[in-house]
Parts: C-alpha cells; sequence; structure tokens
C-alpha cells in the first residue's frame, strides 16, 4: 500500500513539475510571526545590540494554482528580520519577525477568497515569447477589472497603487521604505515590520503631521500621474546629505523622470528637493532596476532590454532583448538631469550597480578640484537568461553569430568596471571590463563609504553554474564574495585587459579557495554542501582598524530539510549567519530561526540609532478582521444590493 502511495504521489509530481521557483526553499511561507526569541550558536557582536537585519522578497498569497506563470521577481512583498534586543541584564536577545506587506494589491486579495492568481500579471507572461497577444490582453484586463472592480461596493479595500513592494528595503529621514518598480516606496515601522503606508516623497499615509513641506509629491498632476510614482527599487541615500535619489520609468515620453529627497527630520535649514524632471535622451520604455549614484553625478542604464507594450504590435514580448541593441549610459551632474551626457557601448543587461563614485583632478586655470571621471562597479550580465530562467521560460534562440553586429560573449555575470571621461569635446568608455571571471551578483558595500573610492565589494557567486541558470534549474548561492576592487583596478592599469571582454583576475572558484595569500584581492565564504545563502549586508566593527573590519549577515538554509520530492516541510527553518567579514572564514554566530526564510532580494541593516529616530505614526495598516467579509449589512434585504453581490461575486469567480 505505501509503494502504491509513493508512486501515486511521484507521478502527481512529475505531472504538476513544479516551478522551480515554486518550490524548495523557493516556495511561500504564509505563517507571519510576531518578534519571537531565537536561540542562538556562538558569540552576537556587541555591535549588533539595537539593530535590525530585515531582507524583502515575494511571497504570493494567492499560490493555488501551481501550473500558473511564475517568476522570481514575482509575488506579494514579505519582509523577514531578526532584531537583537538589549535585555535589561545587558544581554542582547535575538528576535524573529515576519509580515507581510499590507499593500492595497495583498488586502484585495486576501478579502476577495475567489482569486487563484495574483491581481497582477506574472513578468513570466511578460517575457515569454511563446505568450500570445490574446493571452498577454487577457492578463492585462484582468488586472484592469480587479482594480476597477476593487473601487465598487461590496468590496472593503480599493486598489489606488499597484505596486507589490517585493524587492528591497532602505531607510531615508526616519522611515524606513520598502520598494518596487510599479508604485512609490512603502513606509513599515521597525522592529516589529507593521505597515503603515505609501509614501509620496513629502510624507507617508499614517504619520504624525509634524511639518509642512512645500511643493508636490511623486506624480504630479494628469491621467498619467500614477505611472510617475513608479519608483526604483534601489533609491540611493547620500551617506553624508542624507539626500534620497531615485528615478521614475514610465511607457511615455520622456520616459524616465527623476527626484531627490532632502533629509527634513534633523535640518532647521530648508534644502532644495527636485521631484519628476525630465531625462532627456531616452527614446523608448525600458527595463531600469538599478542606476548609480556618486557624490556629484548620477548614472542612468538605457540598456536594449525593452519593457514596453507597444512591443505587441512588433509581434515581440512586452519584455525583450535586443542583442544588435547599444547599451547607453547617461552621467549626469545630480542636480542638473538637463546636462545628460550619453555614452554607448556593446549590449548587456545590469540589473544592480555596487557602487559609483567620482575620480577629482586639480584644474591648473582655476586652482579647483574637478570631476574627470565618473567610475561605476556592476554586475554586467552578456544576456538576458536570467530574465527568462527565473521565470521557468526557454531564452529566444541566440541570433547567429553572422547576425550578431558585436562579437559573441560568454554567457556570465561578472563584476564590472567603467569608467566614464567627462573631459570637454568626446563622450568615451576609457575603461570597461571585469574584475573577475567568478559569477557575482546581489553587491553590497559598507553604507558609509559609498558613493566614494569604497574598497571592498560584498556579493554572492555560484561555483557550479552561473546566474543566467538553465532552464527548470534555480540560482542556488553556495559561496559569499568579498572582492578588493582597488586592488584589481591597479593591477588593470598594469597589465591592462582587452577592452569590454577582458578579466583582470581570472581564476575560478576553486582556485581562489586554495590561495594561502592573506592579501589575496578576493577572498570567498564557501558554505558547506547542500546549504545555501542569501544577499548579505555589512556591519561595521566599533572602531574598526580597516574598512572591512566588521561582519556581514545573511539567511542560510539547509536543503537537507527538504523531503524527497525537494519540498519544504513545515519543521523546515533557516538561521541568519553572522561572518568575519575581514578573512571570510569564520561564523561568529549562528542565529536559529523558528520557521524558514525563502530564498529572497534585498535586504538591509539598521541601525539602533535608525530605529530609536522613526518618525511618529498615528495609524498602521491591519488586516481584515474576517477574510472576505464586506460590509453589507446596511444593505441587508436589498433586491439591487443582493443582485450587484451576486454579479460581483460571479464576475470575480469568473477571472478568478
Amino acid at each position: 500500500m505505501t509503494i502504491v502511495i509513493e508512486r501515486q504521489k511521484q507521478s502527481m509530481t512529475e505531472r504538476r513539475k513544479p516551478h522551480p521557483y515554486l518550490q524548495g526553499n523557493f516556495a511561500p511561507i504564509h505563517r507571519v510571526l510576531p518578534l519571537t526569541s531565537c536561540p542562538y550558536d556562538g558569540e552576537i557582536p556587541k555591535e549588533l545590540a539595537g539593530g535590525e537585519y530585515v531582507r524583502n522578497g515575494g511571497n504570493p498569497v494567492s499560490n493555488e494554482d501551481l501550473g500558473r506563470d511564475a517568476h522570481w521577481f514575482d509575488g506579494d512583498g514579505m519582509l523577514s528580520g531578526v532584531a537583537f534586543r538589549r535585555k535589561l541584564d545587558g544581554s542582547i536577545e535575538p528576535q524573529f519577525v515576519n509580515q507581510y506587506i499590507l499593500t492595497d494589491a495583498y488586502l484585495s486579495t486576501v478579502t476577495t477568497p475567489s482569486l487563484r492568481l495574483p491581481v497582477l500579471p506574472s513578468i513570466a507572461t511578460l517575457v515569454n515569447p511563446a505568450s500570445s497577444l490574446v493571452k498577454i490582453i487577457i492578463r492585462i484586463f484582468r488586472t484592469i477589472f480587479l482594480v476597477i472592480i476593487s473601487h465598487l461596493p461590496g468590496s472593503q479595500y480599493a486598489i489606488k497603487k499597484i505596486s507589490v513592494a517585493n524587492t528591497g528595503i532602505l531607510y531615508h529621514d526616519g522611515r524606513a521604505l520598502a520598494t518596487c518598480e510599479s508604485g512609490p516606496p512603502i513606509r513599515v515601522s521597525l522592529p516589529g515590520l507593521e505597515t503603515i503606508g505609501w509614501f509620496d516623497g513629502r510624507r507617508a499615509e499614517g504619520e504624525t503631521i509634524s511639518e509642512h513641506i512645500e511643493g508636490e509629491g511623486f506624480g504630479g498632476d494628469g491621467l498619467m500621474s500614477f505611472m510617475k510614482e513608479w519608483t526604483t527599487a534601489h533609491p540611493r541615500v547620500d551617506p553624508i546629505t542624507k539626500d534620497l535619489i531615485l528615478f521614475h520609468s514610465t511607457f511615455f515620453a520622456p520616459f524616465v523622470n527623476y527626484s531627490i529627497i532632502p533629509s527634513t527630520q534633523n535640518s532647521s535649514v530648508p534644502r532644495p528637493r527636485l521631484i519628476n524632471a525630465a531625462l532627456p535622451g531616452v527614446k523608448s520604455p525600458k527595463m531600469m532596476h538599478d542606476f548609480g549614484v556618486s557624490f556629484s553625478h548620477t548614472v542612468i542604464m538605457d540598456l536594449p532590454l525593452s519593457l514596453d507594450p507597444r512591443n505587441l504590435a512588433r509581434n515581440l514580448p512586452v519584455v525583450n532583448y535586443d542583442p544588435n541593441g547599444r547599451s547607453r549610459f547617461g552621467v549626469l551632474p545630480r542636480w542638473k538631469p538637463e546636462d545628460v551626457r550619453w555614452f554607448e557601448t556593446n549590449p548587456c543587461c545590469i540589473f544592480h550597480t555596487a557602487n559609483t563614485w567620482d575620480e577629482m583632478v586639480l584644474n591648473p586655470f582655476t586652482k579647483k578640484h574637478e570631476v574627470a571621471a565618473v567610475n561605476m562597479l556592476a554586475c554586467r550580465l552578456t544576456s538576458s537568461s536570467l530574465v527568462f530562467s527565473a521565470g521557468d521560460i526557454a531564452a529566444p534562440v541566440p541570433l547567429p553569430t553572422s547576425k550578431l553586429l558585436y562579437p559573441q560573449e560568454e554567457d556570465q555575470c561578472r563584476l564590472y568596471y567603467y569608467r566614464f571621461s567627462l573631459l570637454p569635446g568626446s563622450n568615451t568608455i576609457t575603461h570597461q571590463f571585469s574584475l573577475s571571471s567568478i559569477p557575482f551578483e546581489f553587491p553590497s558595500i559598507r553604507d558609509d563609504v559609498s558613493m566614494g573610492k569604497a574598497r571592498y565589494i560584498y556579493g554572492c557567486s555560484v561555483s557550479d553554474s552561473s546566474f543566467g541558470a538553465a532552464l527548470g534549474r534555480a540560482v542556488k548561492i553556495d559561496s559569499l564574495v568579498k572582492i578588493d576592487s582597488l586592488a584589481l583596478i591597479a593591477k588593470a592599469t598594469l597589465d591592462p585587459p582587452t577592452p569590454i571582454v577582458g578579466c583582470v583576475d581570472t581564476r575560478g572558484v576553486p582556485e581562489i579557495l586554495a590561495s594561502s595569500d592573506p592579501n589575496d584581492p578576493i577572498k570567498i565564504f564557501k558554505l558547506p554542501p547542500g546549504i545555501y545563502a542569501q544577499e548579505s549586508q555589512f556591519v561595521a566593527r566599533e572602531n574598526g582598524e580597516s574598512e572591512d573590519d566588521g561582519w556581514i549577515l545573511a539567511y542560510v538554509f539547509d536543503e537537507s530539510q527538504l523531503d524527497a520530492y525537494g519540498e519544504a516541510t513545515s519543521a523546515s527553518k533557516s538561521e541568519l549567519w553572522v561572518i568575519d567579514a575581514r578573512e571570510m572564514r569564520e561564523v561568529a554566530c549562528k542565529v536559529k530561526l523558528p520557521q524558514r526564510v525563502p530564498y529572497g532580494l534585498h535586504g538591509n541593516w539598521f541601525s539602533e540609532k535608525e530605529i530609536l529616530g522613526q518618525r511618529g505614526v498615528e495609524s498602521v495598516r491591519s488586516l481584515p478582521v474576517a477574510k472576505g467579509k464586506v460590509m453589507e449589512e446596511k444593505e441587508e434585504g436589498s433586491v439591487w444590493w443582493d443582485a450587484w453581490m451576486g454579479m460581483r461575486r460571479w464576475a470575480l469567480d469568473v477571472v478568478g
């Protein structure tokens, strides 16, 4: 009997063919916990006391249809955090907390029981060359219908913003803000991770109003103002001025708008603001995920990866990569987007930049230091394969070499160095090459040295594959990496690599792990077999002796907890590891969490000072009292009301 049941289960599993980003530790988890004490092994560094590590990621609440289109970048935002609370006896107690971000789409979903699919179309639907025009139009109109009906009688929550806020999280001006490209940031409260409300560039919903801020917020006025609210998932905070720099990518000209939000909490003098300033030079809608920001300049990346509904009329996917297109980098003075200068080079995809900094020279005539060049480190992919593999979609067949306008490059993602010369008369990229041959993604940096000439870049690697994983296989991070970027750039000045395709350090992961050189510019923390990590964040040691004197924090998961079918059980649990960042070898502490944390996207470290310095709050968003309950008591017995509610339920069942 047992054999029969096992064969039936195996047959069902094979027939279902689980999506690689919906199974194992990628599968969503629906249990949320308040701050819950955690045991730990090792010693908690004193610098963590009072702070909190929080990571964001997609966690679809509507996940019954496992055969649906799905993508790693989809899903309702869920925050998972570990707060290091101070106890009265002076000890430190780690406490785990996870919460859904209560966006409009999430609240509408949980009050509409008939929905079997997420409110928004999957990115997989939009990028799949096999998606028919009819299918895409149906998915888009379904979203529009659900937004409209959410505003009609019988709905508990209206969808005013379509963002799922599932990508990043940052701190600015007394606010912790969760981010995603499809809407403005949304404020959450630390350390409990309660949702407060949308941030419009002036204040967040639910805040205590303590000051009057002149000027408009994101979006402005007009029919298409909601698109101007769409904000990059990776805004940057200047470590000195505390200004928040961000851009808004839209479907209509000028396609990119640009904003700078000053910090006002601790400033008695009003600082300038820049809201929705048009950036000239972008000719079509693009998938722009990140950008570069130095102390004086901003770098906008106009790459040949379009995000354009008009592609449907060209018989192309909404999201489409052109291997014969040009990569364009717009370098602009921070406060003057109209003075942007465009630099062009070979096609590529870049989802994340690591650091951007100015190169200063003394002008012999004015005797003043001026910016001669802007340098940028980024995780450069040579194709768009990650966009497809993260949706379990076969990437388009590459063009024959004879039809490629540029030399074909190996499919990889590496830490890449660009130098944009700002000398008059020529827009030239003087340096462009990779620093290391190992796969490198999810970069992070010590916050207080960002936008300057920082030395160390932290990131993630995979020792047996690439970040453009094969169809049916998910990317799993088995190595955490620290790269001395300045040492490798200096090495390149002595022995310049071939432009574009060249590489400074050509060793693989095994060779670097075998190195005994204490000054090796690349150091790797290799996780034990079967254990995988997520993006790491750096926390500095108090009075540290060097830039890398501190720890990196990362969630890890032991996949030996998965069952024979690769599924996580309710007993599966993750850990938060605190790793010494100097040698990248020792784990100082392992915090044992009460449940698992699915492999997600981006996190951040929030200091005790930031948590204590949060702005006042009058209200927070809350879950409905009962799923699917509607306020219909006042209309009870009305023929018209009963008819409307019947039609409404029928329509939602049809589109569910």
